[in-house]
């Protein structure tokens, strides 16, 4: 299989490979091609971004959580049909899980797909140390191929052309250097971008994509993505849509929007029909679900309208009250608890499956990849199981929390030792979990949601 693909990669955070990627695949797609967006690591944010510039749904690459042939197996199902993929890296482009190696890194996604990088580098305030900075990233692995070049917050005209002359000086091809693009940023808050499901962003897109078009060589870089060789052999099996068996709502909607698609994928497979809905916005629980799955988000930036909507609330507890399967990460685990304060000390009452109160710190109480091992059995891991993730939360609970679902391998969770909350069925974590990572999950899960259907 042969698929025309490119990596963005950034030398840090920062650095501008969101407005390239993104101003890439707008202009992309506005020239008719069929472009495929990927996302290096566990950011939800991005590929919600990134499907509305591409009109497809965007999907994560992360080499640490995936195993390397479930990594390539998931890359050949979303890029098959596509003309040509566009793969957003993170972080800087040797980031990863730690300094010792690659793994995780977009360097390391870049080698297992076989797919030639562009480095964008921020070229406010220089022009020579550029070349300096892009010789680094060259020389630092050679069996990365880094395919050119394009600067990003360049001035005028001559500083344009310093810049091409001094990346080509290393023997680098230079594909362009945008300028700040008016209209063409993306509103930030505490945990990143705000995410497309929360605003309309076809304006700043079509700015960006303008701007590829005026400032960058994007034909050059469609070039570099069709020069890519075939795509290396192995991976992992296929995941064969099954015939339902059981119907299973998600929470999807502007408080609650983290969710991996290729984990929604695998509880397909598992034999789940998926029904979403809207914490925010319906009245009560799709109809016939035999279990739920809230995912991660916002609800401290919704918990006034959360906690307005009584019915859908007391529709969770009763769910969980009669022993349905729920499985929460994050945002999820704070509306499944007793209150929300925010971070301006107001608080607001949520669903009242657990008897806690999360609170909404001023900054940051835990973020990385994490590693859990199952200290009971649950309706995800039985006992003794492992599973990686990633976790980044500003919210905590208090001391005293009774049982715990897992022991922390690595991590911080709840309290660096302990994460999962658990009642009768339901599983509520800090966690967020890549079920592609850990299908035999899925699959326990979705039986457990069929063991109820039987039952009740």
């Amino acid at each position: 299989m042969n698929v025309p693909r490119v990596v963005i990669a950034g030398t840090h955070s920062g650095a501008g490979k969101t407005t390239v990627a993104l101003g890439l695949m707008a202009a992309f797609r506005r020239a008719g091609l069929r472009v495929q967006p990927f996302k290096v690591g566990p950011d939800y944010i991005d590929p919600g971004l990134h499907a509305a510039a591409a009109g497809r749904p965007s999907r994560n690459l992360d080499s640490w959580m995936l195993p390397e042939g479930t990594l390539l197996s998931l890359f050949r199902c979303a890029a098959a049909g596509a003309e040509v993929a566009v793969i957003e890296g993170v972080m800087g482009l040797y980031d990863g899980y730690s300094g010792r190696g690659d793994a995780g890194s977009t360097a390391h996604v870049a080698k297992l797909l076989g797919a030639p990088v562009i480095l964008v580098v921020d070229a406010s305030g220089a022009v020579r140390s550029v070349a300096a900075t892009v010789l680094g990233f060259r020389e630092l692995d050679r069996e990365v191929r880094l395919a050119g070049v394009i600067c990003n917050l360049a001035g005028g005209p001559r500083h344009r052309e310093w810049l091409r002359e001094a990346v080509e000086e290393v023997g680098v091809p230079f594909l362009g250097a945008l300028p700040r693009v008016e209209g063409g940023s993306i509103p930030e808050r505490h945990l990143g971008l705000v995410p497309a499901s929360e605003r309309q962003y076809r304006e700043v897109l079509d700015r960006l994509a303008l701007a590829v078009r005026e400032y960058v060589e994007w034909e050059r870089v469609l070039a570099v993505a069709r020069q890519a060789p075939p795509l290396p052999s192995g991976g992992g099996p296929e995941m064969p849509l099954r015939t339902p068996r059981v119907r299973i709502g998600v929470a999807r909607d502007r408080a609650f929007s983290f969710y991996y698609e290729d984990a929604l994928d695998v509880l397909r497979a598992s034999g789940a029909e998926l029904f979403f809905f809207s914490p925010l916005e319906d009245g009560d629980l799709p109809d016939g679900v035999s279990g739920l799955y809230l995912g991660g988000g916002f609800p401290e930036v919704y918990a006034a309208e959360l906690e307005a909507n009584r019915p859908m609330r007391e529709a969770i507890r009763t769910a969980a009250e009669a022993g349905m399967p729920v499985y929460a990460e994050c945002g999820g685990l704070m509306y499944l608890c007793r209150r929300l304060r925010t971070s301006e000390g107001r608080s607001y009452e949520m669903a009242g499956v657990f008897p806690y109160e999360t609170v909404m710190g001023r900054r940051v109480r835990a973020i990385g990849y994490v590693e859990v091992e199952a200290e009971r059995p649950t309706c995800l891991l039985a006992r003794g199981e492992r599973a990686r993730g990633h976790e980044f939360h500003w919210s905590s609970l208090p001391a005293g929390v009774a049982e715990t679902a897992y022991r922390m391998v690595e991590g911080f969770g709840l309290d660096g030792r302990r994460d999962g909350l658990v009642h009768r069925n339901v599983l509520a974590s800090y966690v967020h979990l890549h079920l592609a990572a850990v299908p035999h999950a899925a699959r326990r899960f979705v039986d457990a949601c069929e063991a109820f259907a039987l039952w009740r």
